[in-house]
């Protein structure tokens, strides 16, 4: 089986791909159809509140013409954050939880899951710490109340689940961890809520296929223009999976975008 997740940066960007960046994304567009995913995750849609415009949706089928497609958008606040999921399998059901997090947090569109048969797929957008921090401790409880979710699901059936996390766990995650130790995505705070999330019973699978390699980035800032040229990026986007599933994992990397900057979709490959 094979899955695919991407915070996209503006679903309606990508389809209206009027600008060099928006051509750009519309061609990852394009590529991840052409790979077939049996799942395929989109955080950061900035979709309206009503959802998807009936262009989006028309654009959306044609491209994905085998594909049932769920979104979940933010009611806070129209046009920011939101997840969206294309799925070629049958799911048995489709929940947008609240997770008792704080502020709007369960307001923004921040999570779907998908059940099957024989597991969960689940995708998130994490809420990013922002600026001065000053969203870290609201951040912290989101951590907490999303780990006590995702095992909630594992105590039912494995889970495989996906997104921007916005954190790079360790050293190796990012270019330079001495000058962005304790920026938003790399206190240490952040990092040890990743650590206890994985210490819940579940795996990093890019780490896991690949522990000591150096320089394996899925983010890379736009407002620097040589930082994908430098390679000079963070890893923040995920798949992990329930320690159970490991083992069934063959594959998991980062798709390739050029030159464009912002996130990169992450692939997962399994055995079924």
């Amino acid at each position: 089986m094979h899955f695919i997740s991407w915070n996209i940066d503006s679903i309606n960007a990508a389809i209206e791909h009027k600008s060099a960046r928006g051509e750009m994304t519309w061609a990852v567009l394009q590529d991840i159809a052409a790979q077939k995913p049996a799942v395929f995750a989109i955080q950061e849609t900035k979709l309206k509140a009503t959802g998807l415009t009936k262009k989006q949706t028309t654009v959306l089928t044609e491209l994905f013409p085998d594909y049932q497609i769920f979104v979940n958008p933010s009611t806070a606040r129209s046009g920011y954050s939101g997840t969206m999921v294309l799925t070629r399998l049958n799911p048995l059901a489709v929940t947008y939880p609240a997770i008792g997090a704080p502020g709007d947090m369960d307001l923004e569109g921040r999570i779907i899951t998908l059940e099957f048969d024989d597991f969960f797929v689940s995708t998130v957008y994490t809420p990013n710490s922002g600026a001065a921090l000053a969203r870290l401790t609201d951040r912290g409880d989101w951590d907490d109340a999303y780990r006590a979710y995702i095992q909630s699901l594992d105590a039912q059936k494995p889970v495989i689940f996906s997104g921007d996390m916005n954190v790079a766990h360790h050293e190796i995650d990012l270019k330079n961890p001495k000058t962005n130790h304790q920026s938003a995505g790399f206190t240490d705070q952040e990092r040890d809520k990743f650590s206890a999330l994985l210490a819940a019973g579940f795996t990093d699978t890019m780490r896991a296929q690949n522990p000591d390699v150096p320089g394996i980035y899925t983010w890379w800032a736009q407002i620097s223009k040589t930082s994908k040229i430098n390679n000079s990026g963070w890893r923040i986007d995920y798949y992990l999976v329930s320690d159970r599933l490991a083992d069934r994992v063959v594959e998991a990397a980062v798709i390739d975008t050029g030159l464009r900057q912002d996130h990169a979709p992450i692939s997962l490959k399994l055995n079924s």
